[in-house]
């Protein structure tokens, strides 16, 4: 065994012994709901497609379709010869959505906050990020060369204490956080970072990855950041903005300019997703309606998005109840650290507009008699 194979035996074997090792299971997807895993079908509450549309005959219709006209691949990134025609049609319509000039499409959510952030501030600049802001926004953090201050979880005096230190001492200032937490399910006060990046001639800027469409209100961010992994039931990132703005992602991202663009058929995707739902208002709403039915059964704190945690603290006890509720029929996953603090491991209910009304019913007793007894 070489010196490397060593290490990561030592250093696997040290997280198997903490509960902390991970592994991929195969996970076949029957449709935005049922999934067969070590030979079980199970009733997903672990996956982040909330309005089903992975499996939407118009959403996979409309992948097929663009790979017959324009292929499997994109070829190249998006500034040599990768941007096909599709990309007009989709960052228009994010933009018509989210009340914007222009939109940018990225390679994956990951990909575009690991580009974002170093093109609006660097070196000589501040940038407050929120405790629990997802990993890519850290990337882009730590990529941007700029003075970061870590503010407490939606605290808007430890923002605003910040700010008044630090603001005068930097050229420009840029706020980060996420809309929606993707691990907690609770909402960032958007509105009141607004008036405090206003304030403080400071940027504001939101990740929505788990907010488009499904959590609604005005979102007043200067920079709206979100995927079209989740809602949109594809695959890809993106930036709304104003024109300038945009502009000069294209011209400075290096996620986008060093990254092959995306495969047609995720871009047509969707494309197609986002008419499904401008056209049935009342699909955005059923997530988070069913994620509240379950909180009221539970008689906990109501949901405010279609993310539900129930945090069992230590990766063991996670892991024993994920075990008992897939013994029942249900895939819900344990979260663990790193992914998010020790101490709070946890599991994550992630409803979708589908999910029937019996079973989550179900699901919500069984919880309460079997994981929070």
């Amino acid at each position: 065994m070489s010196s490397l194979d060593r290490f990561a035996a030592q250093k696997l074997a040290q997280l198997a012994a903490q509960d902390l090792r991970r592994s991929l299971v195969d996970s076949a997807r029957e449709d935005g709901l049922w999934i067969c895993r070590n030979g079980k079908r199970l009733l997903s509450f672990s996956c982040n497609d909330y309005l089903n549309l992975t499996h939407h005959p118009r959403v996979k219709a409309a992948a097929i379709a663009a790979v017959q006209t324009h292929g499997a691949g994109a070829g190249a990134s998006r500034l040599v010869t990768g941007n096909h025609p599709l990309y007009g049609e989709l960052e228009a319509k994010l933009a018509r959505l989210k009340g914007t000039e222009a939109a940018c499409i990225f390679g994956s959510g990951y990909l575009a906050n690991a580009g974002i952030v170093p093109v609006i501030v660097g070196e000589g600049d501040l940038l407050l990020v929120d405790e629990l802001a997802h990993s890519c926004l850290w990337a882009g953090a730590q990529l941007s060369r700029a003075k970061v201050q870590t503010f407490r979880h939606n605290d808007l005096a430890h923002v605003e204490a910040l700010l008044r230190s630090h603001r005068a001492q930097h050229r420009h200032a840029l706020i980060v956080t996420d809309r929606v937490f993707s691990m907690d399910g609770d909402l960032a006060p958007l509105a009141e970072l607004a008036v405090l990046a206003r304030a403080h001639d400071a940027w504001l800027m939101s990740d929505d990855a788990h907010g488009l469409a499904v959590v609604d209100g005005d979102n007043p961010a200067d920079l709206k950041m979100g995927t079209l992994s989740k809602t949109l039931g594809s695959y890809g990132g993106y930036l709304c903005a104003s024109q300038p703005v945009i502009d000069l992602i294209r011209t400075r991202a290096r996620t986008l300019i060093y990254s092959t663009g995306l495969p047609p058929a995720s871009v047509a995707a969707a494309s197609a997703a986002l008419d499904i739902i401008a056209a049935d208002p009342a699909l955005a709403a059923a997530p988070r309606a069913k994620a509240r039915a379950f909180t009221r059964a539970l008689n906990v704190a109501e949901a405010q998005s279609p993310i539900v945690p129930i945090v069992l603290h230590e990766a063991a006890a996670a892991l024993r109840a994920q075990a008992a509720l897939e013994a029942e029929g249900f895939l819900v996953t344990a979260i663990r650290p790193p992914t998010v603090p020790e101490g709070t491991a946890r599991l994550r209910f992630a409803f979708t507009a589908g999910h029937p009304d019996s079973e989550i019913v179900r699901l919500a007793t069984i919880v309460r008699e079997k994981i929070l007894t």
